[in-house]
């Protein structure tokens, strides 16, 4: 199945040779910075104009000084609202675009010394009966996670309030309420920012009332004692399916901050600088199995440890976030996945001192409306920081017995971020890892030794952007390092010293935001021991040591093998140019990955070497019709290159969604993928042909309003002239049984068919075609089943449960073992039918089966083994926590975690089996409590 992105509904699922050193990469970096920032003076911090919508100019408001005190209990019985004019002005934008709102709407704001009030009453015309509001944790109920059609989603009447403090037309402070009380937030869209602030609700027979209190700490503004900000306010009522808001945009338009109304005559003293503390205590205790042989292991461990967060706000724009060993206990284990490939596996990041404000690192701007198999230029992968050791596995390879670390050590890691009066966004982070050691007994005999697993790490991340014209511009650059200290030649030869990447992008705007062009260039450069620059060089991300390839230099750098180099240099850009707004959108980009680029010690790639471009064109209905609500439909394509010239992607498709009238949702596209060449199937071995195919996907869901709704996404490829296959069926079933249960039932079952699955190489002088090398493939036939379960249980909202389970159980039987019957061809010879001769030797009591080739009889190729390469690999993960926030900020966590894993080594995929299997297999189980106590104001 193709890695897809998009923006589109329900497809979100991955000259002479020339040398410059790292003092000129510097060099650049620092030269580009002063452009940036002189550039930027000169250009000034100009205003746009005022946006229009339609006829209608952008709303204003007035806020009025607190008198007196106000009691957040969401009664809205204090004189002090009376002095606030309300806003009542409010407009559909859903279901009957532009038309008057249904329900009046009354808000209103003041401000105080210390904090902003903002008291709103939602009337419904059947009042209490006509309110549906949902029991949910926090952030649970945000556009972001799905709302408003998808069908893991809870759908609730709720009051958005989203503020533009700098009204730069750029930021975006989301705070939302609903009438249970279930708060929100968000940054700039990243659901991570969690500020301490206060709401409460109350409903009636007039419908339902809020009150609000965000404190100035909690948000970044300029130091002007009179200020006016910007600010949008939603109202959505569910039964209606109606979404109100106060400064009207159709659909069609871009949206965003530029279409905020005003918030006028705030009056604001200067504020003092907050220091917030938030100290923890974790006890955790863990029983698993341990051998009665193993002399590192019992069957439990208990530990107990302490550390800290800290933020200070250096400025009233300007926040610093520190840490101190932090605990990342609570959060939720990564899913099982089973890879069969040569590329890492992406995980997302779930620690909160990393997820929150990582929108203040994101660099490049990555956009596209359909495309696959490509990735953003991404400078910053937080899970480089802390990660598990990363020599783990070699000491795992000659060791009978072992205690490795788990994970790296986090001495201390700070971050400054926030955004200043004169329009720059500024992010720095920098960790300092621990040297982390293992002991072990050695696999020959002998005495306890011990290795060096991760060395004493140093990682760095700045990052600055200048918003220009009113933010319909943006220019930035970003700047990372990774620093090692080396003990040993084993670690130095297995992990690079140094590691620098540094760029520019930007992001400009024009016609009411409606066409963008968006671009970014970066430039990396690495360094360690020729031995550790050689294994880069033959990863899989570069395969430089590829027999046929031809190209030496990038036109900047040098780009030939060179098993004696000790650093490695390279760069990539990406742009896009695109219309985004109206009824008609397009789009058209370049992604560039020179051959030397590496970026994998502080962000992820997965792999350089190519030239990728892509153009889409669409259309979309947003007003009803007789059959639909809004629908679109999207045709393009995309191809890609390497260095060397050769072709190695090209796809054309055709992507449509609709939105029923009764809710119902329907996405699916088809892609056309016909038969190219390959410089990576080999993994470091000459280039092949990969056969075409034809893939299709549609994915149908129900009206997410209901109490139970259903999805189910069904996929397949077919082969072009090859016996490729494969299918998956991803039903679902989101369940409300009560207002604060919710219940996700996700199984999904996949079956796939691969007649070029690589097995291994052998070498072999007399296979002159292939470089002296022999590229084992085989036909696969893998299946895989899971379920994932969650289950969020709400007491209230600042007590929950949530439950997380995965079933998963894999299997891959290859038979046909093949090779490639030439270089840049599609033809294989099967061993055993078109060539040679192969018998496989059966597992014994003490030892696996074996195949064992002669690639052609009697003739003078030598006759090789390998291991029966079959799987079965059968897992269950899941965790339990339970979270109470007994008072703002301060929050215990009850966890348990347990993990339990199997295989057998064939590749029968026998469920009944498997599933009997996988409970008699030895858990994992680990218990920890964790308090936090948050100490500010």
């Amino acid at each position: 199945m193709p890695k897809i992105h998009s923006s589109l509904p329900g497809l979100n699922r991955e000259a002479s040779p020339v040398s410059i050193q790292r003092p000129t990469i510097r060099r650049m970096i620092i030269a580009a910075s002063f452009i940036l920032c002189t550039g930027s003076t000169l250009l000034g911090a100009q205003t746009a104009p005022a946006v229009q919508t339609g006829s209608a100019p952008l709303p204003n408001a007035s806020a009025a000084a607190l008198t007196g005190t106000i009691s957040i209990d969401g009664k809205l019985d204090e004189s002090a609202w009376a002095k606030a004019t309300p806003i009542a002005d409010f407009r559909q934008q859903n279901p009957n675009e532009g038309a008057k709102a249904s329900q009046r709407t009354e808000v209103r704001v003041l401000y105080g010394d210390r904090a902003l009030y903002i008291g709103a009453r939602m009337y419904d015309s059947l009042g209490a009966r006509g309110i549906r509001a949902p029991l949910a944790r926090r952030d649970q109920l945000l556009d972001s996670n799905g709302n408003n059609g998808a069908f893991n989603s809870l759908t609730t009447d709720k009051l958005i309030v989203i503020l533009d403090p700098y009204h730069n037309h750029i930021d975006q402070a989301w705070f939302e309420i609903n009438p249970m009380g279930v708060r929100g937030d968000q940054f700039n869209g990243d659901p991570s920012w969690d500020p301490i602030w206060e709401a409460a609700t109350q409903v009636d027979s007039l419908g339902w009332t809020a009150e609000l209190r965000i404190p100035y700490s909690q948000l970044r503004f300029s130091r002007d004692s009179v200020q006016a900000w910007g600010m949008q306010i939603w109202r959505y009522t569910d039964r209606l399916n109606e979404q109100d808001m106060w400064s009207f945009r159709t659909k069609s338009e871009a949206g965003g901050a530029m279409y905020f109304g005003s918030l006028n005559g705030l009056v604001l003293e200067q504020q003092p600088r907050q220091l917030e503390i938030l100290p923890y205590l974790e006890s955790r205790q863990q029983f698993k199995f341990a051998q009665p042989s193993d002399p590192y292991h019992n069957s439990s461990y208990t530990s107990v440890s302490a550390g800290a967060d800290m933020k200070y706000l250096l400025t009233s724009s300007l926040a610093l976030d520190a840490t101190v060993n932090p605990d990342f206990g609570q959060v939720e284990v990564d899913p099982a996945t089973i890879n069969l490939s040569a590329y890492e596996t992406f995980y997302s990041e779930k620690r909160p001192f990393f997820v929150a404000g990582s929108s203040a690192f994101d660099f490049g701007n990555f956009s596209c409306n359909f495309c696959s198999n490509t990735s953003s230029l991404d400078i910053f992968y937080s899970r480089r920081i802390g990660r598990p050791p990363q020599l783990n596995p070699f000491v795992g390879s000659i060791a009978n017995f072992a205690d490795v670390p788990d994970n790296t050590t986090i001495l201390g890691a700070a971050k400054i971020t926030g955004r200043t009066k004169g329009g720059f966004t500024l992010g720095i982070l920098d960790a300092l890892t621990n040297r982390e050691t293992a002991r072990f007994m050695p696999a020959g005999g002998g005495p306890q030794q011990t290795q060096e697993v991760e060395p004493l790490s140093n990682y760095f991340v700045g990052r600055i952007k200048k918003d220009l014209n009113g933010g319909a511009t943006t220019v930035g650059g970003a700047f990372t390092s990774a620093l090692r200290r080396m003990s040993d030649t084993v670690i130095s030869d297995r992990l690079r010293r140094r590691a620098e990447a540094g760029g520019i992008d930007f992001n400009h705007t024009w016609h009411q935001r409606q066409y963008s062009w968006i671009g970014s260039v970066l430039v990396s450069d690495v360094g360690g021991t020729s031995s550790v620059i050689d294994q880069t060089q033959q990863s899989s991300a570069h395969y430089f040591q590829r027999p046929d390839r031809r190209v030496t230099t990038d036109g900047l750098f040098d780009a030939k093998y060179n098993p004696a180099a000790t650093s490695l240099q390279g760069y990539g850009f990406y742009t896009r140019l695109g219309k985004g707004g109206g009824n008609w959108f397009w789009e058209t980009a370049q992604n560039w990955r020179s051959p030397g680029f590496e970026t994998n010690d502080l962000s992820f790639l997965d792999r350089a070497d190519y030239k990728w471009m892509n153009a889409n064109v669409g259309r979309s209905w947003n007003t009803p019709g007789r059959w639909y609500r809004n629908a679109v439909l999207l045709g393009g394509g995309q191809q890609q290159f390497n260095y060397d010239g050769d072709k190695t992607d090209l796809q054309s498709q055709i992507y449509g969604g609709a939105q029923f009238l009764n809710y119902w949702n329907l996405r699916s596209f088809v892609i056309h993928h016909p038969t190219v060449l390959d410089d990576r199937l080999t993994r470091g071995g000459p280039v092949v042909k990969r056969t075409g195919y034809n893939y299709a996907e549609v994915e149908v869901s129900t009206d997410a309003r209901q109490r139970a709704v259903f999805d189910i996404d069904v996929s397949g490829t077919t082969g072009i002239d090859t016996d490729t296959r494969t299918w998956a069926i991803r039903p679902g079933v989101a369940l409300k049984p009560a207002a604060n249960i919710f219940i996700s039932l996700t199984p999904s079952f996949s079956a796939d068919e691969d007649p070029a699955q690589y097995v291994r190489v052998v070498t072999d002088p007399t296979a002159t075609a292939f470089f002296g090398q022999r590229y084992v493939f085989a036909f696969l036939k893998a299946r895989t089943l899971s379920l994932d379960t969650r289950v969020n249980w709400t007491f209230n909202p600042n007590l929950t449960l949530q439950l997380f389970a995965q079933p998963f159980i894999a299997s891959g039987a290859y038979t046909s073992f093949r090779e490639f019957a030439a270089p840049r061809t599609v033809q294989k010879v099967i061993y055993g039918q078109d060539v040679g001769t192969i018998v496989r030797t059966p597992a014994t009591a003490t030892s696996s089966a074996v195949y064992t080739v002669d690639p052609d009889g009697a003739g003078p190729a030598t006759a090789f083994s390998f291991g029966d390469p079959d799987f079965t690999f059968r897992s269950l993960i899941g965790n339990a926590v339970v979270r109470w926030e007994y008072r703002p900020g301060s929050t215990v966590f009850f966890v348990w975690t347990q993990s339990r894993t199997g295989n057998d080594p064939n590749g029968n995929f026998d469920f009944g089996t498997q599933r009997s299997a996988l409970f008699r297999d030895r858990p994992t189980n680990v218990f920890q409590v964790k308090v936090n106590y948050w100490i500010g104001r």
